[in-house]
C-alpha cells in the first residue's frame, strides 16, 4: 500500500543550543566590566536553548494561572494556582540572579550582568519575567525608607524561589509586585482615588480599587494611595507579621491579549494594612525609582522578544526548502532575513548600553546618569514599538506553519504589544522624554555627548546627528512632534552604538535604512550592497535535529 503521509522538507526544532551565543550581548556585557559573569551566562543560555525548557513555556502558557477566592469552608483564601512549570520558570530566573540579586552584588557591572540574563531567559517564556522585574524594581523605592529596605532587601535579593503565602519573614525569598493602575485614570496615577488614613501605631488603612495590578500572587505589593499629606507610596504585605492575611481581595484575573502564564488581577482593598515607603505626598517621585528600572526592563525584554524573533526566522529558511534551494538562498527572503537581524542587533545594543549606563549612574557617574535619564526614555518608547511589526515579519518567514501554535511564533506575536504598553505606553515614553529635555537639559547634552563619541564614523549618522540637533531648537509644534523627535534620537543612538561597537556590516545597513531612507517602509527592503552573508552570520547556526528531517 502506497504511503501517503510521509514527511520531508519539514524544519528541525531549534533545541541544543546556548542562546547566550550573541556577539552583540556578549561585547556589551565585557565593556561594561561584566566579563565575569559570561560563565553563569552560557549555562543558561544552555538550559534556555533545551527543549525542556522550551515545553515548560508551552505549559505554563496553554495552563493559565486559576484564581481562588474562597476555600471549600467558604472562607476568603485569594490564592491563584499555576502550572508546576511556572514555577521552574520562576525558580530558574531567580537561582540566577535575574531579580533582585544584582542590589546585593559588588562585582563590577552586576546590573549589566543581570540585564544579560534577563535578555537570554527572556526568550524561553516572557510572562513570569513581569514578577521577576518588579521584584528587581521594588529595591531601590523601598530604599527611601532605610528600615523598610533593611526588612525586605535582603529576602527580595535571596537566590531562593519560595512560592505560597506566609509572613515574609518566615521565608527564604520573596517575590514583589506593583499596583499602582486605577480604572478612572490608567497612566495618570494623581487621579488614583483609593485612600490611606493613619492609625496611630505606624501603619496606614487603605481602602480602594486597583485596576490592574500585576502578579497578584507575590509576597508584598508597592502601591499607591491618597494620603493626608497627598499622593503617597505604600508597601502592603499579603500576610501580616501576625499570620494574618492582609485584606487584598482578588476580584478577577484579566483575560489578557498575550502574558498568559502571568496573573494580573483587579484587587479590593479593604481595610488593607500598608506601611509608607518615602514621605507622604511623594508617591510619584517614590515610586518613579521602581517604574525607571521596569522600564529597562520593557527594553531588555523588547530586544530580546527581536533577538528570538530573528533567530526562529533564519533556522527556519535554512531548513526550508522552495523552488529548488534553501530559503535563505533566495535573494528575497535574505534581505527580510538580514533586515530582522539587523533591527534585533540594534535594539539589543541600546538595551545593554542603557544597562550599562545603570552601573555606573548607580556608582556615582554624573554623567551616564544624566544619560540614562533621556535615553532610557527613548529607547523604551522605540524598541518596544518595533516589537509587534518585527513579530509579524518573523512569523511571516514560516509561512502557515508560523501561524500554528506549536511554532510558538503565535505566542511571541501575541506578547510583542506588552513592553510597549507596560510603564506608559507610547504617549507616555515619548512624552517622558520630552519632559526630561525640557526640565533637564544636562540630559540633553549627556546624550549629544554619546552621540558626537560616533561623529565622523559615518555621512549617514552625521546628517541625522546634524539635523536633530536642528529640530530640537526649533520649539513650534514641539508636543505634537514628540513622538518623531524621540524616534530619531533612538535611531542615531543606535547607531553610535552599533557604529562604535557593532558589526560594521551591521551599522552600514542600519544608517542606510534606518537613518539616510534609503529603504521602504517594510522590512525586507534593504537596498542593494547590504552584506547580507555577513548580518546573517551574527546569528548562530542552531542544530538540526532528526525530527523533521526528510
Amino acid at each position: 500500500m502506497a504511503s501517503t503521509h510521509e514527511v520531508t522538507n519539514q524544519v528541525p526544532d531549534p533545541y541544543g543550543h546556548d542562546v547566550a551565543e550573541d556577539p552583540t550581548l556578549l561585547g556589551a556585557l565585557e565593556r561594561a566590566g561584566a566579563g565575569w559573569a559570561a560563565g553563569e551566562l552560557h549555562a543558561l543560555g544552555r538550559l534556555a536553548g533545551t527543549e525542556r525548557a522550551a515545553e515548560w513555556a508551552r505549559l505554563a502558557n496553554e495552563n493559565p494561572p486559576v484564581l481562588r477566592t474562597h476555600d471549600r469552608y467558604g472562607h476568603r483564601v485569594d490564592e491563584v494556582e499555576f502550572h508546576p512549570h511556572w514555577h521552574e520558570l520562576m525558580r530558574t530566573a531567580v537561582e540566577h540572579g535575574l531579580h533582585a540579586a544584582p542590589w546585593r552584588d559588588d562585582r563590577p557591572g552586576a546590573h549589566t550582568a543581570r540585564a544579560a540574563k534577563f535578555y537570554v531567559w527572556g526568550q524561553v517564556e516572557a510572562g513570569h519575567t513581569c514578577p521577576i522585574s518588579m521584584t528587581y524594581a521594588a529595591v531601590p523605592a523601598l530604599r527611601t525608607s532605610p528600615e523598610l529596605a533593611a526588612a525586605y532587601e535582603p529576602l527580595l535579593a535571596a537566590r531562593e524561589y519560595d512560592f505560597g503565602l506566609r509572613e515574609p519573614h518566615g521565608k527564604r525569598g520573596l517575590i514583589a509586585g506593583m499596583s499602582m493602575t486605577e480604572k478612572q485614570g490608567g497612566s495618570d496615577v494623581r487621579t488614583n482615588t483609593t485612600r490611606a488614613v493613619p492609625v496611630g501605631d505606624g501603619t496606614y488603612r487603605l481602602v480602594g480599587h486597583k485596576w490592574f495590578t500585576s502578579a497578584p500572587m507575590s509576597d508584598l505589593f508597592l502601591t499607591l494611595a491618597q494620603a493626608p499629606g497627598g499622593l503617597s507610596c505604600f508597601v502592603l504585605p499579603r500576610v501580616l507579621p501576625d499570620g494574618s492575611r492582609n485584606a487584598l481581595r482578588l476580584q478577577r484575573l484579566k483575560d489578557k491579549l498575550g502574558n498568559k502564564s502571568n496573573a494580573s488581577a483587579e484587587i479590593e482593598y479593604e481595610d488593607a494594612v500598608g506601611w509608607l515607603v518615602g514621605e507622604e505626598g511623594r508617591g510619584v517621585r517614590t515610586i518613579i525609582e521602581m517604574v525607571n528600572m521596569t522600564r529597562l526592563d520593557c527594553t531588555v525584554g523588547g530586544a530580546s522578544a527581536l533577538r528570538y524573533g530573528a533567530l526562529r526566522a533564519v533556522h527556519h529558511a535554512t531548513h526550508r526548502r522552495a523552488f529548488g534551494k534553501a530559503l535563505v538562498e533566495q535573494p528575497l527572503m535574505r534581505n527580510v532575513l538580514a533586515d530582522l537581524v539587523v533591527e534585533s542587533e540594534a535594539a539589543t545594543a541600546i538595551a545593554m548600553r542603557l544597562a550599562e549606563a545603570t552601573d555606573r549612574a548607580l556608582a556615582g557617574d554624573e554623567q551616564e546618569a544624566r544619560f540614562r535619564r533621556l535615553g532610557l526614555a527613548v529607547a523604551k518608547y522605540w524598541v518596544c514599538k518595533r516589537g509587534p511589526g518585527h513579530a509579524a515579519e518573523a512569523l511571516e518567514c514560516l509561512g502557515g506553519n508560523g501561524y500554528v501554535e506549536e511554532s510558538g511564533m503565535p505566542r511571541l506575536y501575541r506578547e510583542a504589544p506588552l513592553v510597549s504598553i507596560w510603564e506608559g505606553s507610547g504617549n507616555v515614553a515619548a512624552l517622558d522624554a520630552l519632559r526630561a529635555m525640557a526640565r533637564q537639559p544636562e540630559s540633553v547634552a549627556a546624550v549629544f555627548a554619546e552621540l558626537d563619541a560616533a561623529s565622523g564614523l559615518d555621512r549617514h549618522f552625521d546628517t541625522a546627528v546634524a539635523g536633530l540637533r536642528k529640530d530640537l531648537a526649533d520649539p513650534e509644534h514641539l508636543e505634537y512632534r514628540t513622538r518623531r523627535l524621540v524616534e530619531r534620537l533612538a535611531l542615531t543612538l543606535q547607531a553610535s552604538v552599533l557604529l562604535r561597537h557593532g558589526h560594521p556590516a551591521v551599522a552600514e545597513a542600519f544608517t542606510a535604512t534606518r537613518l539616510a531612507g534609503d529603504a521602504g517602509l517594510a522590512y525586507g527592503t534593504l537596498p542593494a550592497g547590504v552584506d547580507t552573508e555577513a548580518v546573517l552570520g551574527r546569528l548562530p547556526s542552531l542544530p538540526t535535529g532528526a525530527r523533521g528531517d526528510g
